[in-house]
């Protein structure tokens, strides 16, 4: 068993910089295909893509480390919530499906 991790580490380890490598380059060909003509942005090289994908993982991905659910409220704080914000903001999805009919 031991073995075998050493003989899959490696492959592990090249996967995961393919990966990267892979990212890092499709960040930079839609920067450079998109920012300069919409917003006159320069072009960036790999390693400015890399680290915004970075930074982009850190602002918005987190590290993985909260589980993978999408709610972390208890549906009970949930609904809770969702009554509140439906009398703040006067939305009520059933009362608007039936005044469109």
């Amino acid at each position: 068993m031991r073995m075998r991790w050493i003989l899959l580490a490696p492959v592990v380890l090249v996967a995961f910089a393919g990966f990267v490598a892979l990212g890092g380059e499709c960040v930079k060909l839609l920067w450079n295909w998109l920012m300069p003509a919409i917003f006159g942005l320069p072009p960036i090289r790999f390693w400015q893509a890399l680290g915004l994908l970075a930074l982009a993982r850190i602002l918005f991905g987190g590290f993985g480390l909260r589980g993978s659910g999408r709610s972390r409220l208890e549906p009970k704080v949930r609904e809770r919530v969702r009554q509140r914000m439906r009398e703040r903001f006067g939305f009520d999805p059933v009362a608007g499906e039936n005044s469109a009919s």
